[in-house]
């Protein structure tokens, strides 16, 4: 009797490890999709709450991207549109040196034809050599190199400008804007990572004060060097988009964050390939494991 009780119990054991260990998995994607929704739920009340906790330090209203979340891609009209405001405005003072003019015909960026990167670069004049005299030249640009600062170096654009103005290659990853609790736990199931966009979106549009061309809202201590760079109509968009200064931000930091981040499309794509595989292999697994000990005495 005892024996039979026994090995009941032990069938009951087993039966219920069993039930456990299917379950086990879609209990924890019920946690990290519920911890998910309420971060989205939470995330407004907590931007509100962080902009009065860090009154000293102004945030950036959050904006809508294209690119945003694991499955999020560049918008190729948009990265179009933010290059020829980089061409038109920023580059006069920003160089751009880690990018390359055939990048720009990369797939997942502004993939523009291979003409039409060619007679790009043949409008800018790029140093070389030195050649068999022992001078240095300039030639027209090819595709293979890289865009030419607007100053020979850092001390000429500090003594045009006070101050050399920053590199824009990596711009849109390097700048940010504070996330104090709870906010940088919510960034985690909310997968925000979009900081250095919104930044740069908020500096454009934060010149709200005419008569002081050093005066930003949303840049830290309210003073910028850089006068006001963007507004209405200085960009002509062939695409029929808004040719407004908020319009242009958008488009201007949705390239810098390629420019930044040129591989963000293919990482995004290998990432949600192996996250595949590795749920593949992991039932393949259990399977395994269930078929070797099935026989097996516990």
């Amino acid at each position: 009797m005892d024996s039979l009780s026994g090995k009941k119990t032990m069938g009951m054991r087993k039966t219920s490890g069993l039930f456990g260990a299917a379950f086990r998995p879609l209990v924890f994607g019920a946690l990290v999709l519920g911890g998910m929704a309420c971060g989205s739920i939470a995330v407004k009340a907590a931007d509100s709450a962080d902009t009065a906790s860090v009154s000293e330090e102004p945030i950036p209203p959050r904006q809508t991207w294209s690119f945003a979340g694991p499955f999020g891609r560049f918008d190729q009209a948009q990265l179009q549109r933010g290059f020829e405001v980089y061409q038109k405005v920023c580059s006069a003072c920003h160089s751009l040196k880690l990018v390359a003019f055939r990048d720009l015909s990369d797939p997942g960026g502004p993939e523009f034809t291979e003409s039409q990167v060619k007679a790009l670069a043949a409008t800018y004049k790029i140093q070389d050599g030195p050649n068999d005299a022992g001078q240095m030249f300039e030639r027209p640009g090819r595709p293979s190199d890289h865009f030419p600062p607007p100053f020979p170096n850092e001390q000429a654009a500090a003594a045009a400008f006070g101050a050399a103005p920053p590199d824009m290659s990596d711009l849109a990853k390097a700048r940010s804007i504070p996330r104090p609790f709870p906010l940088f736990i919510v960034d985690l199931f909310t997968q925000y990572q979009e900081q250095g966009p919104d930044y740069i979106v908020g500096i454009m549009n934060g010149y709200t004060h005419p008569n002081d061309p050093t005066y930003d809202e949303n840049f830290p201590g309210h003073k910028i060097a850089m006068p006001k760079p963007l507004s209405d109509g200085a960009v002509p968009y062939a695409d029929g988009s808004p040719q407004t200064v908020d319009q242009y931000a958008k488009d201007v930091a949705a390239f810098l964050y390629w420019a930044a981040e040129p591989k963000l499309d293919a990482r995004k794509k290998l990432g949600f390939h192996v996250i595949l595989f590795l749920i593949v292999f992991a039932g393949l697994m259990y399977f395994t494991k269930r078929k070797i000990w099935s026989s097996i005495p516990h």
